[in-house]
Order: C-alpha cells, then sequence, then structure tokens
C-alpha cells in the first residue's frame, strides 16, 4: 500500500524535520515547503497529496491564502499551524476552509493524532461503521453493538460516541465537543457534556472505561488500558 502524503509547509526547517519524522513513524511521506509559493508548487506537482499542514506566517504567500488557494479546486484536509492563540485568528483560520487549528507549541505526537483523525473523518468510506475495542458503531443504521450486544443510545449519545471514536487518542475540550457535537449554535453549560459522558459511559459497561477524564482538558477516548487518567 502506498503511503499517503502529507504537505508540511512553514518557514522553520527543523519543525518541518521534526514533524516529517513523526510522520515517516506513523507510516506517511512528508512533502516539505518552506514557504507558500513552495507549498502550492508541492500541490501542483504531487496531485495526491492527501492532507496540507500550513503554518500562517510563511514567506511570500501566507498560510491562509495558500489555503484558500487549495480550497479553489481542492477538498483535502488542511490544518493550520500559528502562534497566535486569539478566537479571531482561530476564526480566520476556518473562514479561509482550515479542516483544523493548532496553536503553538504543540507536541508533534498530538500533530500526527489530529492528522490520523483528519484523514478518518474526510476519507471516503469503505464502511459505515466505526469498530473499536469491541465497540462497533453503525452510522448508517444508527446502531451500536458492544461485544455484539444492542445498546440504545439517543441521537446526541449517539453523535458523542462517534466523535470519540473518530478522534481516538486525542484529549478534548468541552468546547470540542460543543461545537462538534452540540454545533457551533448550541449556547448552553458546558456541564451537559460531562452530563451525558457520564451516561454514554453508564451504556456501554465496562467499554465505558475507554472513555477517560483528561484533568483540565476534558476527554480522551483510548483503549491503551495503561494510559494515565
Amino acid at each position: 500500500m502506498d503511503r499517503r502524503k502529507i504537505l508540511i509547509a512553514d518557514d522553520e526547517p527543523r519543525l518541518r524535520k521534526l514533524i516529517g519524522d513523526y510522520l515517516k513513524k506513523s507510516g506517511y511521506e512528508p512533502l516539505e515547503a518552506g514557504d507558500g509559493r513552495e507549498a502550492l508548487a508541492v500541490l501542483d506537482r504531487e496531485p495526491d497529496t492527501a492532507l496540507a499542514i500550513l503554518d500562517v506566517m510563511m514567506p511570500y504567500i501566507d498560510g491562509l491564502t495558500v489555503c484558500r488557494e487549495i480550497r479553489r479546486t481542492s477538498r483535502i484536509p488542511v490544518i493550520i499551524l500559528t502562534a497566535k492563540s486569539e478566537e479571531l485568528d482561530e476564526l480566520n483560520g476556518f473562514d479561509a476552509g482550515a479542516d483544523e487549528y493548532v496553536t503553538k507549541p504543540f507536541s508533534p505526537r498530538t500533530l500526527v493524532a489530529r492528522v490520523d483523525a483528519l484523514l478518518r473523518r474526510t476519507a471516503p468510506a469503505e464502511s459505515d461503521c466505526l469498530e473499536i475495542g469491541g465497540i462497533r458503531l453503525d452510522v448508517s443504521a444508527h446502531t451500536v453493538t458492544v461485544d455484539g450486544k444492542p445498546v440504545e443510545l439517543s441521537y446526541k449519545e449517539f453523535e458523542l460516541l462517534r466523535y470519540f471514536m473518530e478522534n481516538r487518542g486525542i484529549a478534548l475540550s468541552r468546547e470540542k465537543f460543543l461545537n462538534n457535537v452540540w454545533n457551533y449554535d448550541y449556547f448552553g453549560d458546558a456541564r451537559t457534556v460531562d452530563t451525558h459522558v457520564k451516561k454514554l459511559r453508564s451504556k456501554l459497561g465496562d467499554k465505558g472505561s475507554m472513555i477517560r477524564t483528561v484533568w483540565g482538558v476534558g476527554y480522551k477516548f483510548d483503549t491503551d488500558r495503561e494510559a494515565s487518567l
């Protein structure tokens, strides 16, 4: 099977190499670009690139402009990297067509986990089913089984479990759940996430332990029994 190509566009060579090394270990083929013009040239030369990681502050053409150019002809997933953390900057990234927004400094392992999750979410599905650790979620049939036994979930519980499974191994904040499961137009209390997580854990039985609390952040879906709570 061919290794999927991931573009890393950043004007810091050491950071490009660091990200590239982690991507290689995860089975990807990194493609590097040191500025916006080079990034577009690489994408033109490598049309089968699976995902682009773009730094905002690049020479010649900034990352947001590169993202807009990509969106004129392609729907490949785009992750924006930036040292800025203001909400408006993040919104500008999404307005440009980005799928994810990562603020520096960040863990390369977490970035690769985001790449994995984003490619799973956006890839043409061979199956409408997600299956991890004995939990099987059928998107089309809207059913869930645990070790082959059916589990009745409410609509939000189903979508919450789906979001967990699609983002396996990634620590997710309550705001992420509200934005992606309850959608951006939800203005309720973030504690509703805790309530639904508690109910979901209970309905999953022993498998509920895979939904782990990440103190100070939110939650993470992880099958690694040795992972710290």
